[in-house]
């Protein structure tokens, strides 16, 4: 058994060899929060909580570290704007986002901590790299020499001398205008910090050089974020890290974004889908099922026609556990997913390939149904609950309770009525009407429930909307 992912550094597939025997520690970029977020910022966790359940079922034990950067250039600007404190505005995104996590199944990670919190680790980390003739201070600013480390840009492979690097209001002093911002010089109205240079603030990179060497040591395995961020945020941390004596992430995996008529879905093109609306119109297992089964390296084009694809799969798979689980009772999933599962997750986390299995045992599983073959179809639900498992979306684990329970009063009330018309149906069979039976059928499904006869009588279920 061999774990393997595509590592942005080497650009290839790598087999993955942890630093510590039976332990493997990543590092998310997670949440900048001057906004609430869309589907795709929770996209990116989503892809990692599902490698992070991987490296668990394999046998790992997993310390994930998943930042919040609740002080930068945006969330100051917004601040300005809607005349609000920095942190107000920080602390109800950091909400809006942890409350997105939860919503679609993301487990807590081991720490989440926030960038100004460890503002005496930054200075550290300052005061070492001016020693080592890496960074110097100008004007109440530090800035990195880019030239003073070799190994700059082989994250993103590109050229020093064309290098347009990313430079903020008040970035004075610079020696080279391709040095980067590690501290920000105090501005009027602006969050300060005292340093040996001067009040001010940090860097958006050099926070996470400094949260991931406290959290996971001068070495970790895995360090994850969005295809956006290689350059310049993840080379800078490179740079600051690898200048510090750090070795810092041995993989570098990176997740496409979520797209709106082939642009990157974000705050500032205006084209962004907030969570919180959408777990209103959709429920939020399937939410999971659309953004976290294609594979991590694909961009996913948003669209309701995708999502509703999405909706009819997954009430595919979960027709088949309910009708299981009415004819047998509970079923505990497998203590082993199927081998073609494990071997397509494995190769690079492959999980269209994997949910291709989980619809082939489910196919089987309603076959057996059919047959009448009640054991072999509690094999393949307790197959199908194994690698629902390791995606997040069983819909019998107890994660999924809650969203369960909101409709449990309605759904008697529902019940109630439906059985009232699928009687009157029955009645039309019985004589032998099939115009009336028909008709209401389709009045049903026209409603957006869908009507199966089975040995045990007729059932409903919603259809896909």
């Amino acid at each position: 058994m061999t774990i393997r992912l595509y590592d942005t550094s080497a650009r290839q597939i790598r087999d993955f060899t942890p630093l510590r025997p039976g332990r493997v520690s990543i590092y998310l970029c997670g949440a900048t929060v001057q906004a609430a977020p869309h589907i795709g910022h929770i996209r990116s966790g989503l892809n990692f909580d599902i490698m992070r359940r991987w490296f668990a079922y394999r046998g790992y034990e997993v310390t994930f570290v998943r930042n919040v950067t609740d002080i930068d250039d945006k969330i100051i600007a917004k601040s300005r704007e809607q005349d609000r404190p920095w942190w107000s505005i920080g602390y109800d995104n950091e909400r809006a986002f942890n409350d997105g996590y939860t919503a679609l199944g993301c487990l807590p990670p081991t720490y989440e901590p926030r960038a100004t919190g460890h503002v005496p680790e930054m200075v550290e980390m300052m005061r070492t790299l001016i020693d080592r003739g890496h960074a110097y201070a100008a004007d109440g600013n530090v800035y990195f020499d880019v030239r003073s480390f070799p190994g700059y840009l082989q994250l993103s492979r590109q050229e020093l001398d064309n290098l347009l690097q990313p430079s903020g209001e008040g970035e004075t002093g610079k020696r080279d205008p391709r040095d980067f911002a590690m501290w920000k010089a105090a501005k009027p109205g602006e969050p300060t910090w005292p340093t040996p240079w001067g009040e001010g603030r940090p860097g958006w990179h050099l926070e996470c050089s400094a949260m991931a060497h406290k959290y996971l040591g001068s070495a970790f395995d895995v360090h994850g974020g969005g295809l956006d961020l290689i350059f310049p945020h993840h080379e800078n941390e490179i740079a600051q890290a690898k200048a510090y004596g750090d070795d810092f992430a041995q993989y570098w995996v990176h997740n496409a974004w979520v797209t709106m008529a082939g642009d990157k879905m974000s705050k500032s093109l205006g084209n962004s889908v907030l969570v919180s609306e959408m777990v209103k119109q959709w429920r939020p297992i399937v939410l999971r099922y659309y953004l976290g089964t294609p594979h991590y390296r694909s961009m996913i084009e948003y669209s309701e026609e995708s999502l509703r694809e999405a909706e009819s799969a997954f009430a595919r798979i979960e027709g088949f556990v309910q009708r299981v689980v009415e004819k047998a009772g509970p079923v505990e999933p497998s203590a082993e997913v199927p081998p073609a599962f494990a071997e397509a997750m494995d190769d690079d986390l492959g999980v269209p390939q994997a949910l291709a299995v989980v619809h082939t045992t489910v196919r089987q599983g309603n076959s057996a149904l059919a047959a009448d073959d009640k054991e072999a179809a509690v094999a393949r639900l307790a197959e199908v609950r194994a690698m629902l498992g390791v995606l997040g979306l069983d819909p019998l684990d107890e994660q999924w309770a809650q969203e369960s329970d909101r409709g449990d009063d309605l759904h008697g009330v529902v019940d109630s009525l439906v059985r009232m018309v699928l009687d009157q149906r029955e009645a039309a069979r019985a004589r032998k009407d099939w115009t009336t039976a028909d008709a209401i059928r389709d009045q049903l499904g026209q409603s957006g429930l869908v009507v199966e006869d089975s040995p045990q009588g007729p059932r409903w279920s919603l259809g896909p909307r």
